[in-house]
């Protein structure tokens, strides 16, 4: 029997695409030997859901959960390949069920949350049966669990096309309508951090070489080029700061000026497929091709 070691479970795991605690169980049963391994894997069906891993999910959505004291949440984004699975009575009920799972057992990290219990099975088993069930590839692309010691709110745009989650501080339940508002705008106005001293000075760094650049194409003299990069770069920490950008519902206000003496400690914003490269459709010559012309 060959050893069975870590980078065996990896080769077996890349050339199929199923679980890291499927791969080892094939590979224990059939004494190491990566091919009967793989034939294992087939026979248990896990296999033909593994290739269908390898295909693009951009569609599925943007879940968001709430505790009831409003101090535990979390929010998820899963994914599958069409609009039709992703309303589906199934996968709504899984993503939630993932997403409050999240808030319950608090997991570290994506393999983490994938080896949890999920009624009798880990995550990432229960992923494989689903796959081969429907037949489309389904992930579960990011989440973030927030536990606050004051309030929490979250936001759905678009039936789980866009999802927030937020965490304030200094406010009651007499502020609902305000955290609403701000929640509302996060998703909206899709700001980078909540202020200026959040932002990644390499972000800065890169948006400044720009400006000096365009600047510099433009001809203008060295002491005019400092003023202009200037000007740019605190446009640019306005408008992509939570509290100097103007109220989506009120421009004439900050939201700064909006929140007062309340505070947002921090937030998260999924935008569902944001970064996945789409497989574009040609119908016309997918009809061409299977009429043989």
């Amino acid at each position: 029997m060959a050893e069975i070691t870590a980078s065996l479970v990896k080769e077996l795991r890349e050339k199929t695409g199923a679980g890291m605690m499927d791969c080892k169980k094939a590979l224990s049963e059939t004494g190491g030997d990566l091919e009967k391994a793989i034939d294992f894997l087939r026979t248990k069906g896990l296999a033909d859901a593994a290739k269908k891993s390898g295909r693009v999910a951009a569609e599925g959505l943007v879940v968001t959960y709430l505790s009831d004291d409003l101090k535990n949440g979390a929010i998820v984004e899963v994914n599958c390949e069409t609009d039709f699975v992703a309303k589906t009575d199934d996968f709504i009920n899984f993503s939630n069920a993932i997403c409050k799972l999240v808030a319950d057992k608090k997991p570290a990290d994506m393999d983490a949350l994938l080896a949890l219990d999920f009624e009798g099975a880990t995550v990432e088993k229960t992923i494989a049966e689903k796959v081969a069930k429907i037949g489309e590839n389904i992930r579960v692309r990011r989440f973030a669990q927030y536990d606050a010691s004051c309030m929490l709110e979250a936001y759905i745009h678009a039936g789980g096309k866009i999802g927030v989650l937020v965490e304030f501080d200094k406010v009651t339940n007499a502020d609902k309508e305000l955290i609403r508002d701000i929640a509302l705008h996060i998703c909206a106005a899709n700001p980078l951090c909540v202020s200026d001293k959040d932002l990644d000075p390499q972000v800065i760094a890169h948006e400044k070489e720009i400006y000096v650049q365009k600047a510099k194409e433009s001809g203008k003299p060295d002491n005019i080029i400092e003023k202009i990069v200037e000007g740019q770069v605190n446009k640019f920490k306005q408008e992509s700061c939570l509290v100097s950008q103007k109220f989506v519902k009120n421009p004439d206000e900050s939201i700064a000026k909006l929140l007062g003496d309340k505070v947002v400690v921090r937030f998260t914003r999924f935008q569902l497929g944001e970064g996945i490269e789409k497989k574009k459709e040609d119908f016309a010559e997918e009809v061409r091709k299977q009429a043989g012309l």
